[in-house]
Parts: C-alpha cells; sequence; structure tokens
C-alpha cells in the first residue's frame, strides 16, 4: 500500500490499496514502509531517544530502520538509492541538540548495503512550520508548502531517495520531501521510518505525557 496505513478487509477487496487519505490528497511519495506501529514499547524506545537524549537508543532504531528500508530493495544490484533524513529546521536543531532521524539513519547504514548513500545534507529545512496539531489535512499541506529545499539539484537528478524519519503520523512531511525532491529531478522517491500511526491505535493516558509528547499525542489524535 502507499502510505503505510492499516486497510479494511473491505479496502483489500476492493480499490487499489490506497486509504481514504491517500484518496483525498495523493502523496507525493510512491510508497512508504515502517518497522512497526508507533506504539507500546517501540514508541517508548523513540521517546528516549528524541526526548530524553537517550543516545544509545539509536543504534538499536538504527537496526528496525535498516529493516524498514530492506522492504524497498526490490532493485537488485543496480539499485543505488540516496538515503535522506528529514532535516529539521536550525532553531529546533538547535534546542534539542541533534537531529534524531540523521541519528538513526547513520546507525542505519551499518545494516545497509554499501551502494546505499546517506545524504544528510541534501534537504535543508529553510523555514521553522508551526505545529501540526489541531490543523485540518489541507492545513497541514499548506503549513509544510515550500519549508524545504535541495541543495544539490544535480545530484537527484534521476535518482531513487529514501527519505527517512523516525515517524510518519500523516505522511504530510515525508510528502512534501518528496514533491521538492521530484521538483529536483529524482525519478521516485520512497519514504521509510521507524514507526507508523496507525487508525485505531491506543494512545497513552493524558497524565503520561510531558509537555513535548502531549503536543505529540494531540498531533497523533487528530490524525486518526
Amino acid at each position: 500500500m502507499q502510505c503505510g496505513e492499516r486497510l479494511l478487509p473491505a479496502q483489500l477487496l476492493i480499490g487499489d490499496g490506497r486509504c481514504q487519505g491517500c484518496r483525498d490528497f495523493e502523496p507525493e511519495f510512491d510508497r512508504a514502509v515502517s518497522f512497526g506501529e508507533y506504539a507500546g514499547e517501540l514508541r517508548g524506545l523513540i521517546h528516549l531517544l528524541k526526548y530524553d537524549k537517550v543516545l544509545p537508543a539509536a543504534p538499536v532504531l538504527g537496526e528496525m530502520l535498516a529493516h524498514a528500508i530492506g522492504q524497498l530493495s526490490g532493485g537488485g544490484e543496480d539499485f543505488w538509492p540516496l538515503v535522506v533524513p528529514v532535516p529539521l529546521h536550525a532553531s529546533k536543531r538547535g534546542e534539542r541538540g541533534f537531529n534524531q532521524a540523521e541519528l538513526i539513519v547513520r546507525a542505519a547504514k551499518k545494516r545497509l548495503p554499501e551502494r546505499f548513500e546517506i545524504a544528510c545534507g541534501l534537504l535543508k529545512r529553510q523555514r521553522p512550520t508551526q505545529s501540526q496539531v489541531g490543523l485540518s489535512r489541507e492545513e497541514r499541506v499548506v503549513n509544510m508548502r515550500g519549508a524545504f529545499r535541495v541543495t544539490d539539484p544535480q545530484r537527484v537528478k534521476g535518482a531513487t531517495v529514501i527519505v527517512v524519519d523516525d515517524v510518519m503520523t500523516t505522511g504530510t512531511t515525508v510528502s512534501e520531501c518528496a514533491r521538492v525532491l521530484k521538483k529536483a529531478g529524482a525519478e521516485r522517491v520512497w519514504a521509510a521510518t521507524v514507526a507508523r500511526t496507525l487508525k485505531g491505535a491506543v494512545l497513552p493516558k493524558v497524565g503520561e505525557y510531558r509537555e513535548e509528547e502531549a503536543l505529540e499525542a494531540a498531533e497523533v489524535a487528530v490524525s486518526v
């Protein structure tokens, strides 16, 4: 399926394997894969890295990301993709101290074929965006439009690019990354994340959240 969302049995039997979200707002990426659902222990592990700055969590998440990327290896020996982490804006990166997507993909590189090239600076987040919490899908698309730019268009021309991140919620962010990459000449763009928010997911109780996690949880709730 295109975005990796959970489909009902009837949707699997009838139609083209796309969820309603992909039908209403066609994503720019060609396919998205994830290691697992954004819940339980996997969610906790991501939060250890993202919020508690437990850096040893990165290699574990990197192994999971490599497993997800392995689902996209249908190109044989001629498959030479560029693997690009979703960038943070400089202000956000300065606040956090690192880009978790970059740490995870560097750890994943050790488990990927040598021909997979990590291109951390290929995408730049050129402006900060407002929180996606409470925004409709249309508003999210507008909010992300123009947030990224390709720093070296010649490098992506004709290439297969895999955009990676820790979590995919609605797919708006990776879709905008894919849009600018294709505009720069990429032949195809895939998305791979450690975790994916799925419809019907059970969210933790409100009291279990820290402030930044509470904003994230609200975004998840809106998306499902």
